[in-house]
């Protein structure tokens, strides 16, 4: 059936029929993709955040799908649709999401660890198991592997600053924290395309190169105009700067 998606009475029975098909799909065929589908269809459209959170955390528990526990994280993060906020299980949640290959789990596991470690000093942890600060840089590095932009930019700086957190070492390494800039700036990150810039314009971590310099000074500031265009998107939760 054809619909006129600039009636108001045809859109009502297609987001209808949608609904009904993600259902089917979800429940009576037992599809984990469909699954995650009814899930942000509860989410974005119904607005039913309860039910949307049940369906995410069956479809991570049962069906191991990323994406699902990645969402379900989420909502432990946040408290959404009742859940309990509980950082440990946000943490559990995106730790087997990203072990299923989802980088946006891997980058919420990893921030998550390194932030609580962070916390722990002004006594403030919020995970109760110790999640080490080398586990959250693993983390980073799983969602770097995996062409996450904010995990290589995380992890340059990490790198650029070096850390002694509890006996844990990351040392300083401007050559890894110019390898990670890099790749961060060609997957679109603007201030990792700044931070190359500058690292060629010092000679720091790269060979000195005015010219590259100029270059990726360019590409900053082109992909800031582009951020600052008028654009329309669906985000799909919050991300830490």
């Amino acid at each position: 059936m054809a619909y006129d998606l600039k009636n108001e009475e045809d859109v009502k029975e297609y987001i209808q029929n949608l609904g009904t098909e993600y259902r089917f799909g979800c429940f009576n065929e037992k599809k984990p993709e469909v699954c995650h589908l009814l899930g942000d269809f509860l989410e974005s459209i119904s607005k039913d955040y309860q039910k949307a959170g049940k369906v995410y955390r069956s479809n991570c528990d049962d069906y191991n799908f990323p994406k699902s526990c990645y969402k379900i994280g989420t909502y432990h993060l946040s408290g959404k649709g009742g859940v309990e906020v509980n950082g440990t299980k946000a943490f559990n949640y995106y730790e087997k999401g990203c072990n299923l290959g989802d980088s946006d789990a891997c980058f919420r596991a990893g921030w998550l660890s390194i932030l609580n470690v962070k916390k722990k000093k002004d006594g403030k942890q919020f995970l109760e198991d110790q999640k080490t600060f080398l586990q959250g840089v693993k983390c980073l590095t799983k969602g770097c592997e995996k062409n996450h932009s904010e995990s290589c930019h995380h992890l340059s700086s990490l790198y650029m600053d070096g850390n002694t957190v509890e006996g844990d070492v990351l040392q300083k390494d401007m050559a890894q924290a110019f390898s990670f800039a890099l790749k961060a700036c060609e997957l679109g990150q603007v201030h990792a395309c700044a931070n190359v810039s500058l690292m060629y314009k010092r000679g720091e971590g790269v060979d000195k190169d005015e010219k590259k310099s100029e270059v990726y000074r360019r590409i900053a500031l082109d992909k800031i105009g582009e951020a600052n265009a008028p654009q329309l998107t669906f985000q799909e939760g919050l991300k830490p700067a």
